[in-house]
């Protein structure tokens, strides 16, 4: 659980900032979009070796330039 507490004297908007990055880091909006809704693993197993390809993919055009 990401939490920030506001220093005194700091504003609401560099104390909203840092919860931003805590969130970030934390990938917490990665796991909610992860449960947000029921993968069988056949699907699962999938999307994973998509993302790989997509990532070697990606990869390879970089080592390439």
């Amino acid at each position: 659980m990401a939490e920030v507490v506001v220093q005194d004297g700091e504003t609401l908007e560099s104390a909203l900032r840092r919860f931003k990055r805590k969130v970030q880091q934390e990938d917490i909006i990665k796991e909610i979009k992860k449960h947000s809704h029921y993968m069988k693993p056949g699907e699962r197993k999938r999307v994973k070796a998509a993302l790989a390809r997509k990532r070697n993919r990606k990869k390879r055009s970089r080592d390439m330039d």
